[in-house]
């Protein structure tokens, strides 16, 4: 039998003999409180210790040793869930997300031990109101699924064209060097999650999460889509060599990361479109954000370069990193004079 136990047995058998003889309630009371106290104490006590009881007892608060793994299924999902369109104010969500969300934008369970180490990597410029609606809704979405996750917004210098894909990789590198990261989301800043059974999790095979979005009729435009949002384990982004850094201006990327994972060896999962819905933000076409018009040219290249073009390629500078309550904001130089010579050397056309 357990010693603990056993002391328990001791104890409550004294108890019941002085309450019988003396009919003393407050003494019972304090022995039963004494040894439930006890017994919640995760410290072991050698024999003949002169260790006090309380010491134990505070000493066993801060120990977290004793938490268990998380449910696999985390408890209390729905399914449909509301999906918050409204922009609060930064202020205002932290007030909201202050006692679930640390510095960072970092969040773990406190009752379990989290099956998942997440990283969410959002490519960003210009998009504040539709950052803020993000944030609102993927924070509720993320502390219910029991996850350790972490959210890094990466923000792209002014007056340079635009490279969503040579920014996820900067988010990939950025976040491996501040924690052991399992998984990688990588995320447009307009997409909601509309069902809480769309888990945030590490996929056995790279995962296209957003299949059905309402601007598509929450229909999968087309068979090889891996655009929107995708989820991929650490092993799997350094196997297919992360996003190429090639694709200047809007287009392309997600196709060629779609023949990255196959040409791996690697084969696209999804959930079912009932619960990989999203709610697209609804705005207009940046003009700053021009089509970009060798991206087929680059793509038709992709199986022959992919492994000299990506996170083996990378080149960046760090202009800033803030840490705010909500999220990781990383402000990056992708450099693109630069880049843009290199490019053209293997693909003339850009």
């Amino acid at each position: 039998m357990n010693p603990r136990i056993k002391i328990l047995a001791i104890f409550l058998s004294v108890a019941t003999l002085v309450h019988v003889l003396l009919d003393d309630g407050a003494f019972i009371s304090y022995i039963a409180s004494f040894n439930f106290d006890y017994l919640k104490s995760n410290d072991t006590i050698s024999e003949g210790t002169n260790s006090s009881l309380n010491g134990s007892i505070l000493s066993s608060l801060n120990d977290t040793s004793f938490l268990q793994n998380c449910s696999e299924t985390p408890p209390g999902l729905v399914g449909k869930i509301r999906v918050w369109m409204d922009g609060p104010s930064y202020h205002q969500l932290e007030k909201l997300y202050s006692t679930t969300v640390e510095k960072g934008g970092r969040s773990h369970p406190r009752d379990c031990i989290a099956r998942h180490k997440v990283a969410i990597i959002v490519p960003y410029r210009d998009r504040d109101t539709q950052l803020r609606i993000m944030l609102h809704n993927l924070h509720a979405l993320l502390t219910k699924q029991q996850l350790d996750y972490g959210i890094y917004v990466v923000e792209q210098i002014a007056n340079q064209t635009f490279n969503r894909a040579k920014l996820m990789n900067v988010g990939f590198d950025q976040a491996i060097k501040e924690y052991d990261w399992d998984c990688f989301v990588f995320h447009d800043v307009d997409l909601l999650p509309e069902d809480d059974r769309n888990l945030y999790s590490c996929p056995e095979q790279p995962r296209h999460m957003s299949v059905a979005v309402d601007k598509f009729n929450y229909k999968l435009p087309y068979a090889g889509i891996f655009g929107g949002i995708s989820a991929l384990t650490k092993e799997h982004f350094e196997k297919i060599n992360g996003f190429s850094n090639d694709y200047w201006g809007w287009g392309g990327e997600d196709d060629d990361l779609s023949t990255r994972v196959s040409t791996a060896g690697y084969k696209i999962s999804r959930y079912p479109a009932e619960i990989a819905r999203y709610k697209m933000i609804k705005h207009t076409h940046e003009s700053s954000n021009k089509r970009n018009d060798c991206r087929f040219d680059i793509m038709r290249k992709t199986k022959r370069r992919w492994m000299q073009d990506g996170i083996s390629s990378l080149k960046y500078n760090v202009i800033e990193v803030e840490k705010n309550l909500l999220f990781t904001k990383i402000v990056v130089d992708l450099l693109y004079d630069e880049s843009i010579v290199t490019l053209r050397k293997a693909v003339p056309s850009c």
